[in-house]
């Protein structure tokens, strides 16, 4: 199944609508028999159930509230102290923030040689590897040697124990220096198009995955955010915009309200909701 396709749309968007509350009634049901038949459905035909999906009402007594603007999340957020007092020097500062970066890169090699495996994927992996449990980074045996996962591990060997002799590049600390550019070219009072522009001059489509690969689409066929990140956009409240997000802590040390913000301006170009609300915690905790 083609990566955002409409029957991608489609799996990812019934799981949206129920996590929402929607009542999805027999759509799943059916969508499994229009998936099954043969001939295959139309274009015309996914694109009127893609549409059925998205017309689901909320449910009227949704005990939630979440605003996707920033006066509205400032508006519900309960009374609390928004700056800290740091009694550290500039020092004392550039190491915490040093850490933090090289905190951010140890624990992306970390993870790359098994990313999208399972728990139980990798709990064989490193049982057989004599490695369970973990105590370092993964270290690498061959498949003849040890059950891979549904991925192979070769291309992520450089970020395999014994092997890592530099950061390999990710698509994770992509957005960390990305965020730094942004804020370089623009200032600490950068906007959600100019991070849309930059998206668009700085980074491969090709490198871009579910809410960000939307957005970048959105923005490619002229979009505008907010709209960036709600058409056609069934992973707005995934964690993209919260893998984005470090940097802005990074630049307000003791400000959590101003990383917050400026993380916000990040997120909404591709997420809504929670997708927003989990890039501002972020950026406020670090």
């Amino acid at each position: 199944m083609p990566y955002n396709s409409l029957e991608w749309l489609i799996e990812a968007e019934l799981t949206q609508a129920r996590e929402e509350g929607r009542d999805v009634g027999n759509l799943p049901d059916r969508w499994q028999e229009l998936k099954r038949r043969e001939p295959r459905p139309t274009e015309e035909e996914l694109e009127a159930f893609y549409q059925e999906i998205l017309a689901l009402p909320l449910p009227p007594d949704r005990p939630y509230h979440e605003p996707s603007d920033l006066e509205g999340i400032r508006a519900a957020r309960p009374e609390g102290p928004r700056s800290l007092d740091l009694p550290l020097s500039d020092a004392e500062l550039a190491d915490r923030i040093r850490a933090a970066w090289l905190g951010r890169a140890a624990g992306c090699v970390l993870g790359k040689p098994v990313e999208g495996w399972s728990r139980e994927h990798i709990e064989r992996y490193l049982r057989a590897a004599g490695a369970w449990p973990l105590e370092d980074y993964i270290p690498y045996v061959p498949p003849d040697r040890a059950p891979h996962g549904p991925f192979p591990m070769e291309p992520f060997l450089p970020s395999c124990m014994g092997h890592i002799t530099r950061v390999q590049r990710d698509d994770d600390i992509d957005y960390t220096i990305l965020g730094l550019h942004i804020l370089e070219r623009f200032g600490r009072e950068f906007t959600t198009a100019q991070v849309g522009e930059v998206w668009l001059e700085r980074l491969p489509y090709g490198q871009v995955y579910t809410a960000e690969r939307v957005a970048y689409r959105n923005l490619v066929l002229g979009l505008r955010p907010p709209a960036t990140a709600t058409h056609r956009n069934p992973y707005r409240e995934w964690i993209g915009a919260q893998i984005r997000a470090d940097i802005y802590g990074y630049v307000n040390p003791g400000q959590p309200e101003a990383a917050a913000a400026m993380a916000f301006r990040d997120a909404a170009l591709s997420h809504t909701a929670n997708g927003i609300y989990g890039a501002m915690f972020v950026a406020a905790a670090i």
